[in-house]
């Protein structure tokens, strides 16, 4: 399962073409792609018109929609926060810490394009697609 994160919904559907978003694009119907619940929220929070709001959301709800949170993320993402600062980098947002905790415990791959998240791949082994 790839998640697809929010850096690269939002270049989609500004029509912003980027190595993502074109990897993105032509492996649509051919990879499982998926998102989370926080990556939705973050996406829907950035559409302005009501209409494009549900237009966007009818299409992202096409892809499975993870829940995620709850104690044991939680506490992982935080140990994984913990542990980042100790080798002396530090996260930005809470965010992408549980995005890609999520996505370490279940073995996901991560399509993204956010600096955050080169600190879990090279550190703590996060799967990422490089296109």
């Amino acid at each position: 399962m790839v998640i697809v994160d929010t850096t690269v919904w939002l270049d989609y559907l500004r029509d912003t073409r980027t190595p993502q978003t074109d990897w993105l694009e032509a492996e649509m119907d051919r990879q499982r792609l998926g998102l989370t619940d926080l990556i939705l929220c973050e996406v829907l929070q950035g559409v302005r018109d009501d209409r494009r709001f549900r237009d966007v959301r009818q299409a992202l709800l096409k892809f499975e929609v993870f829940s995620v949170g709850g104690v044991e993320l939680a506490i992982n993402a935080a140990q994984n926060y913990r542990v980042l600062r100790s080798r002396g980098v530090t996260v930005r947002r809470t965010i992408d810490c549980l995005i890609a905790t999520f996505c370490l415990m279940n073995d996901h791959i991560l399509l993204h394009d956010d600096r955050d998240f080169d600190l879990f791949e090279q550190r703590l082994g996060l799967r990422v697609v490089h296109p």
